[in-house]
């Protein structure tokens, strides 16, 4: 419980914070409680970061230098729950971006879900008839 002493206008104010749940608190100003419902959410604590371990050496002491890849993969995800009703790629189909891959059905509504770059398909992670969720990563695109 927190107390704080205000003066507005001339007049003093006591205000004893309680506590605070699903973002309401419980408030007492000059002995009469309230119920007081916050228009944003606490922030949390902030987390205590680790300290990084010492970046990796060759045996000479060189520091290791990853390389990145020419291809990076990423998925393409489905934005909404919804049910698989047909899958345009099939794993090794080159794409361009904006090409129709797969098509959902979310709220009785046929979507279009189309690739967002130009790649090749390294793997399809649903089949006709599937159910998923938001986000759910449907192809993956390389």
């Amino acid at each position: 419980m927190k107390e704080y002493k205000y003066k507005i206008n001339g007049n003093n104010y006591t205000v004893t914070i309680g506590d605070i749940e699903n973002n309401v608190a419980q408030v007492e100003v000059n002995g009469t409680p309230y119920k007081v419902e916050l228009d944003n959410p606490l922030p949390t604590a902030p987390k205590i970061m680790k300290k990084p371990a010492a970046a990796p050496k060759t045996e000479t002491g060189a520091p290791v230098v990853a390389r990145p890849s020419a291809a990076k993969k990423d998925g393409v995800k489905s934005p909404l729950p919804g049910v698989i009703l047909d899958i345009k790629v099939r794993e090794g189909d080159e794409v361009k971006k904006g090409q129709t891959i797969i098509i959902l059905e979310a709220m009785k509504m046929e979507n279009n879900i189309n690739a967002h770059k130009d790649g090749r398909i390294a793997s399809v992670n649903v089949n006709k008839g599937d159910s998923v969720l938001e986000g759910t990563d449907l192809v993956i695109i390389e």
